[in-house]
Formats: C-alpha cells, sequence, structure tokens
C-alpha cells in the first residue's frame, strides 16, 4: 500500500503554473488524474467559533486538485 495521500491541492498565483504542474511534478506517473477544473478561489480559515478569516492576505488563487486513481474508483 502507498504512503502517497489520497488528494493533493496545488495553490499557485498563476493560471499556468498550476496546469504546468500535472506535468512537472509527473502526477500520471505518480498515479493521479486532475480531478475538477482549475480555478481561482479565495480562502479563508476557521478556528474554534470565530468567523471565517481570509487567509493568504485575502488574495485569490488558482487551485487545482489531483486524486489518487485508485481513490476516485471507491468513492
Amino acid at each position: 500500500m502507498s504512503n502517497d495521500p489520497e488528494r493533493i491541492t496545488i495553490l499557485a498565483s498563476e493560471f499556468t503554473a498550476a496546469a504546468l504542474e500535472f506535468h512537472r511534478g509527473k502526477m500520471a506517473e505518480r498515479g493521479y488524474r486532475m480531478e475538477g477544473t482549475i480555478t481561482p478561489r479565495h480562502f479563508q480559515m476557521i478556528e474554534g467559533h470565530e468567523p471565517p478569516k481570509d487567509i493568504f492576505d485575502g488574495q485569490p488563487l488558482f487551485a487545482v486538485t489531483f486524486v489518487k486513481r485508485d481513490a476516485a474508483q471507491e468513492s
């Protein structure tokens, strides 16, 4: 059994960097496929009962998630 995580999410300030990570990181060779689309997202964090607070200085980042092929079939 592999110790690789089921899902890996990459954040990038530019679309191109996120898109190229599939090839640069050899994700297919590592058994991953891209899940969904590469979209800019706004990130917030919740701590305890406090309201969510912006992270990454409130800047939107492009997010791409890679999922292990075996994990995708089990879902």
